[in-house]
């Protein structure tokens, strides 16, 4: 069903809109707006971000609400298709210096501060549009190729954002990223399946013998528990490979990174907790566990920087 408050947007800034082009200012305060409406993490991220970083955040965080929104909340395959065609002609005129949509105004300004290429931001595009054509996987690969468009690509924005893109970053980057988005998927089995999408692959629910008629029963079978647990721990090693990713990258990104990291460890703890029945109940993980979280990686990092200062001092860490 289409979301009435997005629809609103869509008058007001979409394909047959009239609106003209808007200051930065304006487009930094939209996107702003935006971002804190719709992402209840952004108040804390933000704490955590320098001063210059957070407008260039939400930029970012702006243009990939409006693309998922236009994948998601419009209800009508075809129509979300034509509308994601028209925001990729907005993208590939922002990279032309032709900008209107309060989006690439700001968005356009980031681009330019941090050398953006347009790969990752056309990237997810290609994802969103896949979401309106395939609703079923049949392998794991076919899994991470999805990923590799869905997921992956926020992470190397943020790389970009940090002056810390590099062949190596990036490897460990995508790993964080395609584990939390299999921990999505995990925890929203049930929400996804009743949107007619089962990312679960086809080779792993014949391995475990479950079919499709179980998802749509919304009874957790010892089999579908089992399926589930294997997913997770799947997930979980993509989420612990990516974990040297907060030593190599700026200093200024790490704490939020290794957030990200813990939320989504986090997420895979919260279906272990209900015995991998993600069908009755969405797992979530609570603002009292997130505060846990918070707490948790500035303990880690303030007593490693305080014993990296302490060994640099001493005259036995120059041998």
């Amino acid at each position: 069903m289409p979301d009435s408050r997005f629809e609103r947007q869509l008058q007001q800034y979409g394909p047959n809109s009239q609106h003209e082009p808007c200051s930065l200012a304006a487009a930094t305060d939209y996107c702003q707006q935006l971002t804190k409406s719709h992402y209840e993490n952004f108040t804390v991220a933000s704490w955590l971000l320098p001063q210059e970083l957070r407008p260039h955040f939400a930029h970012v965080y702006a243009y990939c609400r409006w693309s998922d929104d236009l994948a998601d909340e419009v209800g009508d395959d075809a129509r979300s298709l034509q509308l994601l065609a028209w925001w990729r002609s907005e993208l590939d005129a922002c990279y032309r210096g032709q900008t209107w949509h309060p989006v690439f105004v700001a968005l356009a300004e980031t681009i330019r501060q941090f050398e953006i290429p347009i790969e990752p931001l056309a990237d997810l595009l290609t994802a969103f549009e896949q979401d309106q054509r395939v609703k079923r996987y049949a392998t794991h690969e076919q899994l991470l190729t999805y990923c590799e468009n869905s997921a992956n690509p926020v992470g190397r924005l943020v790389l970009y954002l940090g002056r810390s893109s590099h062949a190596e970053t990036v490897k460990l980057s995508d790993s964080i990223c395609t584990g939390l988005q299999l921990a999505n998927f995990w925890q929203d089995v049930a929400r996804d399946y009743a949107i007619g999408r089962i990312y679960l692959p086809e080779e792993d629910r014949q391995k475990f013998g479950v079919t499709e008629e179980m998802l749509a029963s919304s009874v957790a079978t010892p089999p579908f528990r089992q399926l589930l647990q294997y997913e997770v721990e799947r997930a979980e090693q993509y989420l612990h490979a990516g974990r040297p990713l907060m030593d190599q990258i700026a200093p200024q990104l790490r704490l939020d990174i290794e957030l990200f990291l813990a939320g989504g460890l986090a997420i895979c703890q919260a279906i272990r907790r209900q015995n991998f029945d993600v069908l009755k109940s969405r797992p979530t993980v609570g603002k009292w566990r997130k505060l846990q979280l918070l707490l948790g990686c500035l303990t880690r990092r303030t007593f490693s920087r305080g014993s990296r200062q302490s060994i640099a001092a001493t005259p036995e860490a120059l041998l």
